[in-house]
């Protein structure tokens, strides 16, 4: 594989691509953390981290608005304070919050387009990381800044920091989506690449099972 700088709008490959800082610490003898983020559609977000070593369980699902507006028809609109979002749980044993953060802003998404991910456009698409601690919203701001002062990408991060005030988990038939659809044109499309760059340029934090998949 090319060393060369292969993520669009980016100074770094993602072979290089940095670590936070500091990474959540975590209790002794705790088995699970969690982490809820948004990078446009959830399908796809869910397959690469469901793909990840260490990720329990991966859940799609609404973040930043009310129950009341927590429904796909709703959220579509572009008018509830939503965006769809995936909830990760994770085992900090084998993976990190850090390391979690580094594959959202290298593998998962594009962090520098406002309100949009590729052709899906509106509020409900926008990049956020909703945290639910002191501690993980520290650690996310000093990481977004460490990247924009280094210039890894060539346009500004627009990342939201959020409260997690709540995770509305999506209709039953958006759940697994991509795992259970993966001939569908838009999963071939967004998710497949998503999990060739996992699988080329992170492999060893992949599951087994899916690093000889096509």
């Amino acid at each position: 594989m090319s060393q060369s700088c292969d993520i669009p709008g980016t100074t770094v490959p993602r072979d290089r691509f940095p670590l936070p800082d500091s990474d959540l610490a975590t209790e002794s003898g705790a088995t699970e953390e969690r982490l809820v983020l948004a990078g446009g559609c959830f399908w796809c977000v869910e397959a690469l981290y469901q793909a990840v070593e260490g990720v329990k369980a991966v859940t799609s699902g609404y973040a930043g608005g009310s129950a009341e507006t927590a429904n796909y028809k709703a959220v579509c609109t572009g008018n509830t304070d939503h965006a769809e979002a995936v909830e990760v749980r994770y085992d900090p044993s084998v993976t990190s919050f850090g390391e979690l953060l580094r594959l959202f802003f290298s593998v998962a998404h594009d962090p520098t387009q406002l309100n949009r991910q590729g052709h899906d456009t509106g509020p409900q698409y926008r990049s956020a990381i909703f945290y639910e601690s002191e501690a993980q919203e520290v650690i996310a701001r000093a990481y977004i800044h460490k990247l924009d002062g280094a210039g890894v990408f060539r346009a500004p991060i627009v990342t939201s920091l959020e409260p997690l005030t709540g995770f509305y988990p999506a209709e039953d038939y958006h759940q697994d989506f991509a795992a259970r659809n993966p001939h569908q044109p838009y999963v071939m499309a967004v998710a497949g690449p998503k999990l060739d760059k996992l699988r080329d340029h992170f492999g060893d934090r992949m599951k087994s099972d899916h690093q000889d998949e096509d």
